[in-house]
């Protein structure tokens, strides 16, 4: 075990893979020389070269497309999005090619996208967007979203290592601001398994990401009121631990949802449809949810103070809910 920064997880996550299979390689803006714009492949050039560290031009449908086609040459290619947000320059490489050539063509498509994500850090709505849903909302795509520095450089590697492409959201204010415990060596994080963080009887609340830590946080403070919460990091959104989520709301009969995804058309509707369909005889009160605000994501500290979910507002959403 060592103690990690999330950053230097994922870091260490790629390296390790890199020195256990010749066919993974890199390919990204800036990722070389460089090392990337948050220094996740710093060094990497001078242990790799650029045959495996590619520093491509500013041009992600092309940095998308040739991961695909070296993906079904038998190459285990790892894309770095310099932020999620520019995605969607190669949305049809993304969606109409990775996502649908195993349905069409029987090819495997191995490759990982890396997706640096999210809020917190004042970088305005052109590098601050979750995007996740447009990606758990198609067919053939695997999404998943580490909160904790093991669970990172896990599911980093059991990405690298699955046949399909996967969409690895890697939030950008964890990079610095979390550390933990990450295992030596080689392991995987399972891809569609939730880990309960905290029990709790009175109600579940689902989320993954940041927002992770901000409910762990609002849980904490609604122990000392009697409310105890259970916390579930749902870590993989596509393929879904649907039995965790069904085994929580069993226990507790109450549902709270949290994402930091603007509210309309994400994630958390998704939940709560299943919670409603498939949990309703466990129910003991409305799934409710909280997310940001139907707005971009404002550039102004106080703006995206108020446009993001908090500690106090997840706290105040415990509060309602238990007592109904």
């Amino acid at each position: 075990m060592a103690v990690m920064t999330y950053l230097e997880a994922i870091s260490a996550g790629l390296r390790e893979a890199m020195r256990r299979d010749e066919r993974v390689f890199l390919i990204g803006e800036d990722i070389g020389v460089f090392g990337g714009a948050f220094k996740v492949t710093k060094g990497f050039i001078d242990e790799f070269g650029p045959q495996r560290v590619v520093d491509a031009p500013l041009a992600e449908t092309a940095i998308v497309g040739s991961a695909i086609g070296a993906a079904v040459m038998g190459m285990r290619p790892v894309v770095e999005m310099q932020f999620a947000d520019f995605v969607t320059d190669a949305f049809t490489q993304v969606v109409n090619m990775a996502a649908k050539f195993h349905y069409r063509n029987d090819w495997c498509v191995p490759v990982v996208i890396r997706m640096p994500y999210g809020g917190g850090l004042r970088a305005g709505p052109y590098h601050s967007s979750c995007m996740e849903a447009w990606f758990v909302h198609t067919p053939g795509l695997k999404v998943v979203t580490p909160a904790t520095p093991e669970d990172a450089k896990g599911l980093l590697l059991a990405g690298i290592r699955d046949d399909n492409p996967v969409m690895y959201f890697e939030h950008k204010h964890l990079y610095r601001h979390v550390r933990g415990e990450v295992p030596d060596g080689y392991y995987e994080t399972p891809i569609g398994e939730a880990a309960v963080r905290r029990q709790g009887s009175h109600l579940s609340l689902f989320t993954y990401g940041w927002m992770v830590h901000l409910a762990l946080q609002a849980a904490h403070r609604a122990a000392g009121e009697g409310i105890e919460v259970e916390v579930v990091d749902l870590r993989s959104l596509a393929p879904m631990d649907k039995e965790a989520i069904a085994a929580s709301v069993a226990r507790t009969g109450k549902a709270l949802v949290v994402h930091e995804a603007t509210k309309t058309g994400g994630v958390g509707g998704e939940i709560a449809a299943f919670i409603a369909e498939e949990c309703f005889e466990s129910l003991d009160g409305p799934v409710v949810r909280v997310a940001s605000v139907d707005t971009p994501v404002p550039h102004s500290p106080v703006l995206e103070d108020a446009f993001l979910p908090g500690v106090e507002s997840i706290a105040a959403a415990i509060r309602k809910l238990a007592a109904y």
